[in-house]
């Protein structure tokens, strides 16, 4: 499946965060939300674009952002992740990769000849009326925030 488009309503989604809470897409409703795919827990691209978001969060609550990461790693591993970083939002355990199929970023991928199924790491905006807004395919995890919110 291809990654969503702008201008498309984001599909429904749900699935338990690290803390247990149960998180849907309805929740959100009339808020902007920063939902990022990203691969894997306590990796070097990983960590550091869950830390960007963790150290501009403020900035993304005073514009009225709502941020949610999603990968098919367990509830377990998301707790032991935010926790060692303190990330402050919610990540959801797609076990399952319900989510993750549903917006197109579990996808083929190559890597040293080697041919696998996995996260491509992508952001979605989705406004308040539950359009996506805007998609970044190539996330500079570094600068993260910078992207989605500008300078």
């Amino acid at each position: 499946m291809d990654l969503l488009q702008e201008g498309t309503a984001a599909p429904c989604f749900e699935g338990t965060d690290q803390d247990g809470n149960r998180i849907k897409l309805s929740d959100f409703k009339g808020k902007k939300i920063v939902l990022y795919f990203y691969p894997k827990n306590d990796t070097p691209g990983c960590t550091a674009e869950s830390c960007n978001l963790r150290d501009n969060y403020s900035r993304f609550l005073s514009k009225g952002y709502v941020v949610i990461g999603v990968n098919t790693g367990s509830e377990a591993s998301h707790k032991k992740f935010a926790d060692k970083y303190s990330l402050p939002f919610p990540i959801i355990a797609d076990t399952d990769k319900k989510i993750v199929t549903d917006y197109g970023v579990w996808q083929e991928k190559r890597q040293y000849g080697r041919i696998y199924w996995g996260i491509a790491r992508t952001t979605y905006i989705i406004d308040e009326n539950g359009i996506i807004e805007s998609v970044f395919k190539k996330v500079d995890t570094k600068n993260h925030s910078e992207q989605i919110l500008g300078k």
